[in-house]
């Protein structure tokens, strides 16, 4: 186990990561005390809200970088139709033009 010293909004930060692991953590640590830097003057807040904000920006990054690469939900396809045949629809015509004969025949 490797033993690192982190500087992260001004602040010394004592942690220990797996032997190989230091470039990466390094890596890590400047991207969230850059992100520390964002949200203002690190000095002016206590470690624990520096931390918070900091937290809140990267997580705000994550949800923004996930939504972009989630595709948008389809649209729900149309119920299938079932294809009418000829004879339905001349049927149905027929049905119309005897009805409407019936209907004159009333008035």
């Amino acid at each position: 186990m490797a033993q690192m010293k982190l500087e992260i909004g001004g602040r010394t930060f004592m942690v220990t990561c797996q032997d190989g692991e230091e470039s990466h953590l390094t890596k890590l640590a400047t991207m969230v005390d850059e992100k520390t830097r964002e949200s203002g003057d690190p000095s002016s807040l206590t470690e624990s809200r520096m931390l918070l904000f900091t937290s809140l920006l990267l997580a705000d990054d994550l949800h923004n970088a996930q939504a972009a690469s989630t595709p948008p939900a389809a649209a729900p396809a149309p119920p299938p139709t079932s294809p009418i045949s000829d004879q339905v629809v001349a049927a149905l015509e027929k049905l119309a033009d005897r009805t409407e004969q019936l209907a004159n025949s009333l008035e």
